[in-house]
Parts: structure tokens; sequence; C-alpha cells
């Protein structure tokens, strides 16, 4: 099948019960290949290709969808994790 695969995906990753180290990880990729990133620990987006670089660029100078992914961790992730890691432990 001929044709490109776009997607995007979006983690959050943490090692430790306290969430301390909780980070959100917003990829964009294209055939496979990450483009550009957003990282809430660095805060802003980083492109990886020629093209990751030019939505970075644009991206990074929007104060409002910084601030936006900036709280994904504590809109999206933290109340996930805690949702996902009781169910877990309940069932220990």
């Amino acid at each position: 099948a001929d044709g490109y695969y776009e997607y995007i995906t979006s983690e959050c990753v943490y090692s430790t019960s306290d969430y301390s180290d909780l980070v959100y990880l917003n990829s964009y990729s294209f055939n496979k290949v990450v483009d550009v990133q957003f990282n809430s620990t660095v805060g802003k987006f980083v492109g990886y290709t020629e093209e990751g670089v030019k939505y970075a660029e644009n991206w990074n100078k929007d104060p409002a969808l910084l601030q936006q992914k900036k709280a994904a961790v504590d809109t999206l992730c933290r109340p996930n994790a805690q949702n996902h890691d009781s169910c877990v432990r309940d069932k220990a």
C-alpha cells in the first residue's frame, strides 16, 4: 500500500509513585520518523527533521500553545496516572 502515514502520540512518562518525575511528551511523526516533539521538561517544541525544525520554530512563538502543553502534566498526565496506578495497586 503506497501512501503517507502521519500520526501524533502523547505519552506521560514517570517512574516514582509521587509523580515528581512526570514528563509529558507530544510527538508528531511522518512515515515513522518523529519530526517534532514537545517535552514538558524542556518546555518547548524540538524539531528533529528539517520540517520539524520549522514547525518547532513557529509553535514556540505561540505562548498560549506552550502554556497549554506545559499544563498537560497536571491536567492530563497526573490525573490519568493517579487513576491508572490506583486501579493497579488495588488489584495487587
